[in-house]
């Protein structure tokens, strides 16, 4: 692969556990790792799992997704990572369970190579100063650019850090409530748009805006997307993360980003018709690529 096209990907590879017992595997940067491995993009995927039962499982289930394990590492303390979900009144609340294993990636234990091509990280991963100094180490031998998807979840985020890190980023996708919330100067959603992406010297910015779809600021123009009508929403969970997988793909491939903004919408809009956040069936995937090829 050429590693100007090469993706990386760091944070967390959790399980999310649910009151009547069903779990299912998540956390953002491992959902784009997975729909980036679906499309044929190969990512280096860095992280930490628990020495157990629930690690065991990842490394099973990336061992048969053909994904790399070359930068997981695994930790013989800290268990694998748990958020659990919790109904009241219809509403879900989660547990984010603190110490967990891709709280302590090991700076120490990375791939001691030069990465290329694009560094994508979300914000909840780097909740522990063990992990944010192993991305800092990262960056610092990082010669591309950088991917950062906001992920405010509290009490798991701290303004000061999130802004050092967003100061370092060259793209930026973040939905139009976490926009609200650090952008608050304005109520006009272009003009915080425009604030926010001239804050921190943004090629793109882009705002998901859930039902109603998505725009991207590249400095020049403001590009629109939206869902199609007839969509019929079976479960919403990771269609922010697949959004940004395609919007990976685009950028390492090359793509308009209206372009990348229609494929990544239409995946995004497939995603959330189907349960769970990654889908374990690479026809599902291979009929995307063949119609973007």
């Amino acid at each position: 692969m050429d590693l100007k096209s090469m993706v990386h990907v760091f944070g967390e590879v959790l399980f999310d556990c649910f009151p009547d017992g069903s779990r299912v595997i998540g956390g953002a940067p491992f959902n784009v790792a997975w729909n980036l491995q679906s499309f044929g993009l190969a990512p280096q995927f860095i992280s930490r799992i628990g020495d157990d039962l629930d690690g065991k499982e990842i490394v099973i289930r990336m061992t048969n997704w053909q994904m790399s394990q070359s930068a997981l590492q695994i930790d013989p303390i800290h268990p694998t990572g748990l958020v659990r979900v919790e109904i009241d009144h219809g509403e879900p609340h989660y547990d984010i369970v603190a110490n967990s294993a891709y709280d302590f990636i090991d700076a120490n234990a990375l791939p001691n190579i030069k990465t290329d091509g694009i560094l994508y990280h979300g914000s909840l991963g780097l909740r522990n100063p063990t992990s944010l100094k192993a991305l800092q180490v990262l960056k610092s031998n990082h010669q591309g650019k950088i991917f950062v998807d906001v992920n405010l979840r509290d009490p798991w985020w701290q303004k000061e850090t999130l802004f050092s890190l967003l100061d370092d980023a060259n793209w930026v996708k973040i939905n139009e409530h976490e926009l609200e919330v650090l952008c608050p100067e304005t109520s006009d959603l272009e003009s915080a748009i425009n604030i926010f992406s001239k804050r921190f010297d943004l090629d793109i910015l882009i705002v998901t805006l859930g039902e109603k779809g998505a725009i991207a600021w590249n400095k020049q123009q403001f590009i629109k997307v939206q869902p199609i009508a007839s969509t019929q929403v079976v479960d919403t969970v990771g269609a922010g993360d697949a959004f940004a997988s395609v919007f990976l793909l685009g950028l390492s491939k090359g793509w308009t980003i209206e372009t990348t903004l229609e494929r990544a919408q239409a995946f995004a809009g497939k995603i959330v018709t189907r349960h769970g956040s990654t889908i374990n069936d690479l026809e599902f995937y291979q009929k995307f690529s063949q119609q973007w090829n």
